[in-house]
């Protein structure tokens, strides 16, 4: 990748591989959508773990055309809303781009709602369909007594009881002669595909409208910078309702032909990553951070032997990534023993793992931690920090092929302008940034400028390898009571980073003399130093309250203020004996920090650690 830094702070971005793009010439998904389907035709689209059910492209392709037509029996038209709240399973992708082929705008809705903020999402996107499956359909029915002009519940796995659809009578609801093609002639590049519900950690959410050019735009620019190869595999996982998921489960997958493996729940990953080998695989750095837990478990339990070796080949790996990322050579003796331990220890541990095809290895969404980059680079599995946001649909920069940055979000994406303003916002210009917000004109205007800027929020720096690397959200900036800036991102990623057992930090410290922290287990490496230090790790309120366990964690906050300024310093912490879930009160649906209900939560907590 070519990069010139035009003036400070600027970054623009030279085309790459010169020659015809995989998918110039597609204007719709529809489009790309009919050429995959073409190609692949009786390779396996759709799976679920322990294959109980299996679509060839051919057949996926038949089943959105059945549900197309009865969606268009139902009344549903080019820009109208269609809402999805289903788990991880093919009826998702084939309603989903049923939906596109229309010209409609599918949106999914978190699993995890409360009817209230289900009944938030009917009335702004006023869909007119819902299709669900049993275990969601109380809290749909209940958002719809609080608001909402839904006519039709199609249940994919119901009986048709109490006026719902079954998937059967959708089907049956087409009209005569319907037929896909000309359906989806209609479609066109400025149609709004679909719509991401941003997951609220300040406020409701709000209807990111991204259109069939932006989707486009941004397939066309990774597959330049990435070996991405058709044909390949991966794990959907992560909720219906965020673009990550979609990303990889259906945009990617229609445009390049790769198989998905449906995983309805994400603890059984590592049952699914093994069955699947997928060949790409995108996870937020909660989930490498449980993998490492998960890795370390495994070989603290494993005979002294086996211990050893996994340590050296890990040490001389470690120090062979060091090397190559400050540009250096390790010795020739470390070179040895990196092989060595690659072949012996490494490589089969990979496969275990089931990521031993993983050509790419993707994190985003949040700051992943050093240890957790050099950990994974060590084991051969170096992942790929890309950084955007749904309003970027959603990928703006990543670390590029051969030349991965660790601790950095890579570059901008060709056709991409990636900028810092006077203050360090990070803004983005091209074909990716959204529509605008569905029903927001004033917030629209407020996020994207007059020169097309995406305005976003995070501060960030670019070196002169034009590599962005972010420093926190504008809004989450600590400034202490002596006027100096700090991330708490960087110091809560120092926080977990300083002991197994830390699992959630959070920094606080704005107009304060010093900052404290309200940390919380790991639940998942409870168990392997329960078994070390002879101790209940059941009970989580006694656990936290155990002389060594907290003992543990404070040389934890020791370790991690080792590494910050002194103003950046924790000078007391409480830990809680609670353990923080996806979608609850303190993380939202994909495990970032909700700062201010957290904050209100604990107040208590929090200025008694003042107080002191």
């Amino acid at each position: 990748m070519t990069a010139t830094v035009d003036t400070p702070g600027y970054l623009s971005l030279a085309p790459l591989c010169g020659g015809p793009l995989p998918l110039d010439g597609a204007r719709t998904l529809p489009e790309v959508f009919a050429r995959t389907v073409a190609r692949f035709a009786d390779d396996v689209a759709l799976r679920t773990l322990g294959e109980t059910r299996v679509l060839t492209w051919n057949q996926y392709r038949g089943r959105v055309a059945d549900v197309a037509g009865g969606l268009t029996g139902l009344g549903v038209r080019r820009g109208d809303s269609v809402g999805l709240m289903l788990a991880n399973r093919p009826e998702f992708f084939v309603v989903d781009t049923a939906a596109q082929h229309l010209g409609a705008t599918p949106f999914s809705v978190y699993n995890t709602s409360s009817a209230e903020q289900v009944a938030y999402l009917f009335s702004d996107a006023a869909n007119r369909v819902v299709v669900t499956e049993r275990q969601f359909l109380p809290i749909v029915r209940a958002a719809l007594a609080i608001g909402g002009s839904v006519d039709h519940i199609v249940v994919i796995d119901g009986a048709g009881e109490d006026g719902t659809l079954t998937l059967d009578g959708l089907v049956a609801a087409a009209p005569a002669g319907f037929d896909l093609a000309e359906a989806s002639a209609v479609v066109q590049p400025a149609d709004v595909a679909t719509l991401i519900y941003t997951s609220g950690t300040t406020g409701p959410p709000k209807g990111v409208e991204l259109t069939h050019a932006n989707l486009i735009a941004q397939w066309n620019m990774l597959v330049r910078t990435w070996p991405i190869k058709p044909g390949g595999r991966v794990v959907s996982y992560l909720p219906a309702a965020h673009i990550a998921d979609r990303t990889i489960g259906i945009y990617l997958a229609n445009n390049l032909g790769y198989t998905v493996t449906c995983c309805p729940d994400a603890s059984r990953l590592g049952a699914a990553l093994v069955e699947c080998r997928p060949t790409i695989f995108l996870a937020v750095p909660r989930v490498w951070e449980k993998l490492k837990t998960a890795v370390e478990a495994q070989v603290a339990a494993a005979p002294a032997e086996f211990r050893a070796a996994f340590d050296d080949a890990v040490e001389a790996n470690l120090a062979r990534v060091r090397a190559e990322q400050a540009g250096t050579e390790v010795d020739a003796a470390t070179a040895r023993r990196a092989s060595a331990g690659e072949e012996a220890v490494l490589a089969p541990l990979r496969a275990k793992l089931g990521l031993d095809a993983a050509e790419v290895r993707l994190v985003g969404a949040a700051p992943t931690p050093m240890p957790v980059h050099e950990f994974f680079a060590a084991l051969g599995l170096m992942m790929a920090e890309v950084w955007g946001m749904s309003e970027l649909s959603p990928i703006a920069t990543w670390n590029p092929p051969g030349r991965i940055k660790l601790g950095t979000c890579g570059t901008a994406l060709p056709g991409v302008e990636v900028r810092l303003a006077e203050d360090g916002e990070v803004l983005v210009r091209g074909p990716i940034v959204m529509r605008g917000y569905r029903n927001q004109p004033e917030r629209t205007a407020e996020a994207v400028d007059e020169q097309g800027y995406m305005h976003t929020g995070d501060v960030g720096r670019i070196d002169a390898d034009g590599y962005l690397t972010i420093i926190d959200r504008k809004k989450e900036l600590i400034i202490n009571s002596g006027g100096k800036n700090m991330s708490p991102a960087n110091i809560e990623a120092e926080l977990k980073s300083g002991s197994a057992l830390i699992g959630q930090a959070v920094c606080f410290g704005d107009a304060r003399p010093y900052n404290v922290a309200i940390l919380v287990l790991d639940a998942e490496a409870v168990p392997a130093f329960a078994a070390e230090h002879g101790l209940d790790g059941s009970n989580l309120a006694s656990f936290s309250e155990d002389p060594a366990v907290l003992a543990e964690v404070g040389a934890g906050v020791a370790r991690a203020n080792a590494k910050l300024s002194r103003i950046e310093q924790i000078k007391r912490w409480k830990l809680l004996a609670d353990e923080w879930l996806p979608a609850g009160d303190e993380l939202t649906p994909t495990s970032k920090l909700r700062r201010k209900p957290i904050a209100a939560k604990y107040a208590a907590d929090i200025e008694a650690l003042y107080a002191g």
